[in-house]
This record gives structure tokens, C-alpha cells and sequence, in this order.
């Protein structure tokens, strides 16, 4: 069964660009893992600092292969550090990953 989580991260308020322009650098970087299903950042359309990172796996064992694998580790490093450089100034203030089923919904034209 697909299992969601959702890592919502809070940042200062001039910060959210920033954690958009971080995600884009690694782009793709998880997109091969065993059972990853799906990835998207939610940006907020209100005066909310938390942004929402919702990813979707097959099951609970693909997510925690992944979050032990080198993968995670190298994806969750800056473009500055994987080049031997210093880690960056962090941009989220807290983080907390969330975790959901499918509980019912919808999809158009099925």
C-alpha cells in the first residue's frame, strides 16, 4: 500500500525561496529509488512560514530503505559540499516528517 510523508519544514519568513531554489539543485535525486512513487514541495499561498515536502512510496520498507541508504545521505548534502565545500547557512528553523495512507479520494476520467 503507498504510504505518504510529508516533512514540513518551517523557515523564516524571507527564507521559503531559498528552500525552493535548494530542492531544484537536487532535483531528481531521489527519483530512482526502490519504490519511490512521487515527490512535490508545497510552497504556501498565505502567510504561513512552513512548507510542505510530500513524497510517496510503495510501502513503508521502501521509505526506510531509502532514508538509510548512501542515496539520502549524498541527496541531502548542499551542491557546495558534495564540491568540498562548507555546508551552507541552514534555511529551516523545524522540521517534522508526517506519515499518511490513502484513506479515500478521487482521480478524474477513471
Amino acid at each position: 500500500m503507498t504510504v505518504v510523508k510529508i516533512n514540513a519544514i518551517t523557515v523564516q519568513p524571507d527564507s521559503g525561496d531559498e528552500l525552493a531554489k535548494r530542492f531544484a539543485a537536487r532535483a531528481g535525486a531521489v527519483d530512482d529509488a526502490d519504490g519511490f512513487e512521487g515527490f512535490e514541495l508545497l510552497k504556501p499561498t498565505d502567510d504561513r512560514t512552513q512548507w510542505l515536502v510530500v513524497t510517496r512510496w510503495r510501502d513503508e520498507a521502501a521509505f526506510e530503505a531509502w532514508t538509510s541508504s548512501p542515496g539520502f545521505a549524498h541527496g541531502h548534502r548542499s551542491a557546495q559540499e558534495r564540491a568540498g565545500g562548507d555546508a551552507p547557512k541552514p534555511v529551516g528553523m523545524h522540521s517534522e516528517v508526517w506519515s499518511y495512507v490513502p484513506a479515500g479520494g478521487s482521480t478524474p476520467g477513471q
